[in-house]
């Protein structure tokens, strides 16, 4: 692990902070620790929801730290490249609800890592942007992707094409974010959805979360099938039993996870 990413469990949610100060630049090491760490939660039964907020008052994250890149290395550029990819798509695929609590400034890498969350909450002096192209760079940790999943190809183009930076206002809008909220208190929101999920079924969650994001490559009559089969798989578990019971029974699940 590392000191620029801490690690915190409450209950069934896990807290990441990202403490690479001042501006939380992302290098080999934390990024490599971001990858143990989430592939460690998905391993926890205990852990059912992601919050990932920042150390800093100012920055949520900066992304990728220029220097690395002044050199013209390619091979430094090819190493850094399949590490960002990889340790964003391993967070996009843990298997509880992850939420992104922007502070700050959002930027490069520092917004691929909150598109790589389920959820994005943002205080209102937050600012986002993708502005790798003015520095003769492109965003290659899935922000050319999964931006245009959520915002549509025309505000996707303005923001990395015309290098545009949102506001925490114009980012709910357009729907990058799902949610605006007063100054210092995105991580409060952010927990209090992590709580809400918790309430929900793990085992369910996890099949949701798979049906929704295999929209991404799948055609939806595919997805359609994978419903009925998954919605019939759940049978197979501690959580389906439970769930229904508690309602007939008009009391709280005792979730297991299993």
């Amino acid at each position: 692990m590392t000191d620029s990413l801490l690690l915190e469990k409450r209950g069934h949610i896990a807290i990441l902070t990202m403490n690479n100060l001042p501006a939380n630049t992302w290098t080999a090491e934390s990024l490599q620790a971001l990858i143990d760490i989430v592939e460690a939660l998905n391993a926890d039964p205990d852990i059912w929801s992601l919050v990932l907020t920042s150390a800093s008052d100012k920055f949520f994250s900066a992304g990728a730290d220029l220097k690395l890149f002044a050199d013209g290395n390619r091979e430094m550029a090819h190493a850094m490249a399949v590490l960002f990819g990889r340790a964003f798509e391993i967070l996009s695929q843990f298997r509880g609800v992850s939420i992104a609590a922007i502070n700050g400034w959002a930027m490069g890498g520092g917004l691929e890592v909150a598109l790589a969350c389920d959820l994005r909450v943002a205080e209102e002096q937050a600012k986002m942007a993708l502005p790798e192209a003015k520095v003769g760079l492109l965003p290659c940790a899935g922000g050319t992707q999964n931006l245009t999943l959520l915002v549509g190809e025309g505000w996707a183009k303005r923001m990395i094409l015309c290098g545009e930076q949102v506001d925490a206002q114009k980012a709910e809008k357009i729907g990058l974010i799902e949610e605006v909220v007063p100054r210092g208190e995105a991580f409060n929101r952010a927990l209090a959805l992590a709580e809400q999920a918790c309430q929900q079924s793990p085992s369910s969650l996890k099949a949701c979360k798979k049906l929704i994001q295999n929209n991404r490559h799948m055609p939806f009559a595919q997805g359609y099938i994978l419903e009925r089969e998954w919605f019939v798989d759940l049978f197979n578990t501690d959580d389906q039993r439970e769930g229904v019971n508690a309602f007939l029974e008009k009391r709280k699940p005792e979730w297991k996870n299993r």
